[in-house]
């Protein structure tokens, strides 16, 4: 399969968002009309969000990406200058991540300075240490008398399979992503932690397709409230539309001509292949709130529905999937934490569908560009 053009269509994007906005109104609206505050920042939300933007919308979120033109490998880092508040929920079962017990409600740091999403497997945590170095020559980190300890939490996902092996993220990557961060439009698609993501691989790599990292914003007018996602997707599951329960990437038939449906050939006792921590999606959901690290923690739980609702299966054995919450504080609006983790979720669940949708397809690997009308299987 020849290498697929970088996707534009945005309209269609909008209208995978917008149904599922217009799914879930009624019975966001009965859930929360006990929240008070949070229940009007919900309602306006359904009505005036703006899901073409990204996680930079977030004010005191700059990101970078280093992508490895030998292979398609890289990461990607968000550093907060001044500081965030951050929670992270581990739900798949063979995860690769640093510093996350310092996220611990109980624990003593109570902000991070970058948190890190890298290709690479195990190996890809090596680029923490060049995120630490960046942030330390800046003066940026946890003060312990005279010296400054940066707080890097990282999560990695397994992409060793596409090209060498031999490459993968390093120290130097993940200082030349900190070179690279701005406040700026984040790129999508085959790029920093999203660059070797792949989706659909129940059934082996043969049938799988491409996939990458993706971005996506809610904006709260009258409030100054944005909750967004960035998140790079490599399932072991297929993608899914979230307004229709269909297909949009996944493990594809033997001919190439449709989608197995991995679901339902699980529901026909059929067999199928699921590598032990050969996947993994990871992300992180950011809001200019201020929040302390339980409700953080809170807000990453709830942002893992937005995986649930378009990912299927998802957090399973294969996979390592982690979501880091971050509040930068940089309103002084009051909501409901709770309010937060709902809308997380979905903006997580639009930032799913365009990882999908940017990616482009590698030879033998199309990307959801390639299928124009993909039938199911």
């Amino acid at each position: 399969m020849a290498i697929g053009a970088q996707v534009t269509n945005l309209p269609y994007i909008l209208s995978l968002v917008t149904g599922a906005r217009q799914m879930r109104r009624r019975e966001f609206g009965r859930g929360v009309a006990a929240w008070a505050a949070g229940g009007a920042l919900m309602r306006r939300a359904m009505s005036e969000e703006n899901s073409s933007g990204g996680i930079t919308d977030v004010e005191g979120v700059k990101v970078g990406h280093f992508t490895d033109s030998r292979r398609p490998t890289g990461c990607t880092v968000l550093i907060f200058e001044k500081g965030a508040t951050a929670g992270v929920d581990v739900r798949g079962s063979a995860p690769g991540t640093r510093e996350t017990d310092l996220l611990n409600p109980t624990n003593t740091v109570q902000q991070v300075q970058a948190i890190l999403l890298s290709g690479g497997s195990a190996f890809g945590l090596d680029a923490a240490t060049g995120v630490v170095r960046y942030l330390e020559e800046h003066g940026l980190g946890f003060r312990v008398g005279s010296v400054v300890v940066p707080i890097v939490p990282a999560a990695v996902l397994y992409d060793l399979n596409i090209g060498d092996p031999k490459i993968r993220p390093t120290a130097e990557s993940g200082y030349k992503a900190c070179e690279n961060a701005s406040s700026g439009n984040v790129a999508e698609g085959n790029v920093g932690a999203g660059a070797g993501a792949t989706v659909g691989k129940m059934f082996g790599g043969k049938q799988a397709m491409k996939s990458g990292l993706g971005t996506a914003s809610i904006r709260i007018a009258k409030t100054g409230v944005v909750v967004a996602a960035i998140v790079a997707v490599n399932a072991v599951g297929d993608v899914v539309d979230p307004k229709t329960g269909q297909i949009i990437a996944g493990a594809r038939t033997p001919d190439g001509s449709g989608f197995m449906d991995s679901m339902a050939q699980i529901r026909a006792g059929r067999g199928v292949e699921m590598p032990a921590g050969a996947n993994t999606t990871i992300g992180v959901v950011a809001t200019n709130v201020a929040f302390d690290k339980t409700q953080m923690t809170k807000i990453a739980q709830m942002a893992q529905d937005g995986l649930a609702r378009t990912i299927n299966p998802a957090h399973t054995l294969a996979d390592g999937d982690t979501i880091f919450a971050v509040a930068t504080g940089a309103t002084s609006t009051r909501v409901n934490h709770g309010a937060i983790g709902a809308l997380a979720a979905d903006v997580m669940a639009r930032a799913v569908v365009r990882a999908v949708m940017s990616a482009r397809g590698l030879a033998g690997l199309p990307a959801a560009s390639d299928l124009r009308s993909p039938a199911r299987g």
